[in-house]
């Protein structure tokens, strides 16, 4: 009887986990489907009938005719320039929602956000920027202010933690973070000049490729580095840190630094071409390109994070690119959101979320994509 009861309560708990880990899932996909259906309306144009000549045009028409040829021309060239205006302001998209509707449905979209990204093990903005400039109206400049801001949020809570256990190095992350800013400025001021549709176009298949990176990558816990080479020496990167679960003390070297360093000019023009941050590419080049453990490989990326976005954000916050009303409430849902996927993480099975989160990029890049491609 007390197995069978055993037995029972088991069965309950695993019900239950299911059900947890299944819930984010169900309230995003209802989130997302009136956030895609309201941003359509508000992109559709509302053109205004044109109201017929007005009586006096004979009479402007007669006083063009007389006028010189240059008068001409140049009445000519202002009532086309008038006529244009004014069709443009006609078709503009108009929204009728009011003005707090927007930030309580960002900060509800990005509550289950932080969920999903704290049980996928990725970080906030790369899911961010290509969910919300696909189901919210809003331009993509201002979606790439937020996404910067809304991944340096999280890495500067997490950064003094990280730096304490010495899972964040800083001989790691000094010279790293030194190119990765530099080029996160120009990638900023990059993404701002080139046109809107190449950026949601390029965004599609850097999303893509995050994609497909997930689903291959395999992360090394400890590789194995047999000779630490000439930079890393020269920089120091090298270190040791407590393992907590079986408290032994592990030393590491790196290897491979200069095509790591290289390969970081990459990562810092793209995070600051599309506000993504960069801890999907920091952790497979330090970990298994350059030969730093896991952990401090994730808890040296999380603290790039603080330096690499912290340049590209100075960009968008000179331009104009970030509002109050998107950042805030996408920073506290996230934030919130993470605090209840820590407690559910317990309970849920990576593999499903990792594959669920692969699903959503792939949906997400196909739609920048698309859009970027005017289909």
């Amino acid at each position: 009887m007390a197995c069978v009861f055993r037995e029972y309560l088991k069965r309950g708990a695993r019900d239950y986990a299911a059900k947890l880990v299944l819930l984010p899932v169900m309230l995003f996909l209802l989130l997302a489907a009136p956030m895609a259906a309201l941003a359509q309306d508000g992109d559709q144009a509302q053109p205004v009938a044109q109201s017929s000549a007005p009586a006096s045009s004979s009479a402007d028409a007669v006083a063009s005719a007389t006028a010189a040829p240059a008068d001409a021309a140049a009445l000519q060239t202002a009532q086309s320039t008038a006529q244009t205006s004014v069709q443009t302001a006609d078709m503009a998209p108009v929204d009728n929602h009011p003005w707090w509707f927007w930030p309580l449905a960002l900060l509800g979209f990005c509550f289950i956000l932080g969920i999903i990204a704290v049980m996928a093990g990725v970080g906030g903005g790369v899911l961010f920027v290509p969910l919300v400039s696909g189901f919210f109206p809003f331009h993509l400049d201002f979606v790439r202010g937020a996404g910067l801001l809304v991944a340096l949020a999280g890495a500067l809570a997490a950064g003094p933690g990280l730096l304490r256990r010495n899972f964040a190095n800083l001989r790691l992350a000094l010279p790293v973070a030194l190119i990765a800013s530099a080029c996160a400025i120009v990638g900023a001021m990059l993404g701002l000049a080139l046109p809107t549709h190449i950026i949601q176009t390029c965004l599609g298949g850097t999303i893509l490729a995050i994609a497909v990176l997930l689903l291959l990558s395999k992360n090394s816990v400890r590789p194995v580095v047999n000779k630490q080479d000439a930079i890393s020496m020269a920089l120091g990167m090298d270190g040791v840190f407590l393992e907590p679960s079986t408290g032994e003390v592990v030393e590491w070297k790196t290897h491979r630094t200069l095509a790591g360093l290289l390969l970081f000019i990459v990562i810092g023009i793209m995070a600051g071409m599309f506000g993504l941050g960069a801890g999907w590419a920091n952790v497979p080049v330090l970990n298994l390109l350059m030969g730093a453990p896991l952990k401090v490989s994730v808890g040296t990326s999380k603290f790039l994070l603080s330096i690499t976005d912290t340049s590209a954000a100075w960009v968008y916050l000179n331009q104009g690119c970030v509002i109050p009303l998107m950042a805030i409430p996408s920073i506290v849902g996230l934030m919130l959101g993470s605090v209840v996927g820590v407690r559910l993480l317990a309970v849920a099975k990576p593999k499903f979320i990792r594959y669920m989160v692969i699903f959503v990029l792939l949906f997400s890049g196909v739609k920048a994509l698309m859009k970027g491609l005017g289909w």
